[in-house]
């Protein structure tokens, strides 16, 4: 097996794709809400990290085919 080799599907690939979109549009309320002093900075930047990381992740898992979770052995549903 090499590198970032396929192992999901293109359905697996497109809700993956869906999803990363999702975490980076997600994002953009705690971008405001974190510069306007809505939320703590320290909490608001530790949340959109998790979200922008988790977001571009999911993206380039759906446009390489490559995932993550079962390139080291766990099961996933799609």
């Amino acid at each position: 097996m090499t590198l970032l080799e396929c192992n999901i599907g293109a359905r697996g690939k497109f809700v993956r794709l869906v999803l990363g979109l999702f975490g980076l549009i997600g994002s953009i309320p705690f971008i405001f809400m974190t510069s306007y002093g809505v939320i703590d900075y320290n909490l608001g930047m530790v949340l959109i990290a998790g979200l922008v990381g988790g977001g571009a992740l999911g993206i380039f898992e759906g446009w390489s085919g490559w995932c993550v979770a079962r390139a080291i052995g766990l099961k996933t549903s799609i």
